[in-house]
């Protein structure tokens, strides 16, 4: 699905990424770890055409297209979806007019009929009710006054609906409690048909735990330094990540 060549990016003329490479393929589970300033953010954000992300070598390969050739709205409409750290608040925007806008143009980019307003809030019904998401949520401006974990609520309510291929989560499972660490994992985990793919950044074992990766990757100045299973996950959490550097000294006195 992803494929990722020697890529280089920077942010305000400083290298952040420094020839990064991973493949994810469909169905698959891959979580970046490692420690704050390491690319994580930088990363997801280079694949969503972030502006802030300046792409100086390398190649992304998505569904055998040139990423990097997309406007932002057409990686949207080609199924990427990022959920950020803090979602921006857009008063004045009312939620379900924005949701049922997004859909729409997914589905029209996609050749598929549009949806009026009645079919809409049949889907929402639909799609809220399987995971108890408050549909008032929806009455309000976009993120506008919500609580952090009213935005990652939120966030779920458009994975929901616009059911990405990609899925890029950063820090979804921060400042968030046992049950809405559930609640996410729940949704999460009804959307892994085997075609969909998650690129999960992530600081915590309290998600993993219920959404088991098939890999693990460690990131440290801009590359990816180290990838394991689940059990990677683990031995950070349990010993940090000074584990990395004391692995790479003893590679290089090996050597």
């Amino acid at each position: 699905m992803l494929e990722i060549k020697d890529l280089k990016v920077n942010i305000d003329n400083k290298e952040i990424l420094k020839g990064l490479n991973l493949n994810i393929k469909k169905g698959e589970v891959h979580v970046l770890m490692g420690q704050n300033g390491a690319g994580k953010s930088t990363l997801v954000k280079t694949i969503s055409d972030h502006y802030d992300c300046e792409v100086t070598e390398g190649e992304i390969t998505y569904k055998d297209k040139n990423l990097l050739d997309l406007s932002v709205s057409d990686r949207a409409n080609e199924g990427i979806f990022m959920s950020f750290q803090n979602p921006v608040e857009v008063p004045g925007v009312n939620n379900s007019y924005f949701l049922k806008t997004a859909l729409n143009e997914k589905r029209k980019y996609l050749g598929e009929k549009e949806l009026d307003a009645m079919d809409f809030l049949k889907l929402t019904k639909e799609e809220l009710g399987k995971f108890d998401i408050d549909k008032k949520l929806l009455q309000r401006d976009l993120n506008d006054g919500f609580s952090g974990g009213e935005k990652k609520r939120n966030e779920l309510i458009q994975l929901l609906l616009l059911k990405p291929d990609l899925i890029m989560l950063d820090e979804i499972d921060s400042g968030l409690d046992v049950d809405a660490i559930k609640t996410v994992a729940k949704v999460i985990n009804a959307l892994l048909d085997g075609n969909r793919s998650i690129l999960m950044i992530t600081h915590y074992d309290k998600l993993l735990s219920q959404i088991k990766p098939d890999f693990v990757h460690v990131m440290k100045n801009g590359k990816i330094v180290k990838t394991g299973d689940y059990s990677l996950a683990l031995e950070i959490d349990s010993k940090g990540y000074e584990i990395i550097g004391k692995e790479d000294e003893t590679n290089e006195l090996k050597k």
